[in-house]
């Protein structure tokens, strides 16, 4: 926005940063909870070591995504009013961005280990991987792909002003 100053675009980038936890700690936890009780159903006992080390990995990566995604509340709350709000919003982004990388891990082991339990060694387990790369893809490689053509148009036309600033300069000059 051309006409917000500095701190009121803290405070918008802030509140985004903060709705965008809201949407994201839920599922979080619903799938920390869901995988704190797997350990105590009938069925896991009858999971391999592969796939007991894959949920074990899975119910890691869960907790990490939840305390990323619960840090930048806990920083705001710690370093309220310290005047280092553009600081805070760079952690607070690089949490979320672990946190959510942390999540799609989790979530494709989680993947696995369920189709493991629901039809053993078949090729289904193979899901979970798949959807891993498939978070990776649309929350990281999309978006970085729209950054970096972005800045590229944003090349093209500096180049085009200055080309065309120098063909101007040239014709007048001649």
């Amino acid at each position: 926005m051309a006409d917000e100053d500095r701190s009121d675009r803290l405070n918008r980038e802030l509140d985004q940063l903060l709705g965008e936890l809201r949407v994201a700690l839920p599922g979080v936890q619903v799938l920390f909870a869901f995988l704190l009780t797997v350990p105590f159903t009938q069925r896991y006992d009858r999971l391999g070591d592969t796939a007991k080390d894959v949920y074990f990995g899975a119910f890691v990566f869960a907790a990490l995504a939840s305390i990323q995604l619960i840090a930048p509340t806990v920083h705001h709350r710690l370093r309220f009013r310290d005047g280092i709000k553009e600081e805070m919003i760079l952690t607070a982004n690089r949490l979320a961005l672990g946190g959510a990388a942390c999540l799609g891990i989790s979530m494709g082991a989680t993947l696995y280990v369920t189709a493991e339990m629901a039809f053993g060694a078949s090729p289904a387990r193979y899901v979970g991987p798949a959807i891993t790369l498939l978070a990776a893809l649309i929350w990281f490689v999309v978006p970085l792909r729209y950054r970096t053509n972005r800045r590229r148009g944003a090349d093209r036309s500096v180049q085009g002003a200055d080309d065309r600033a120098s063909l101007g300069a040239a014709q007048g000059g001649g």
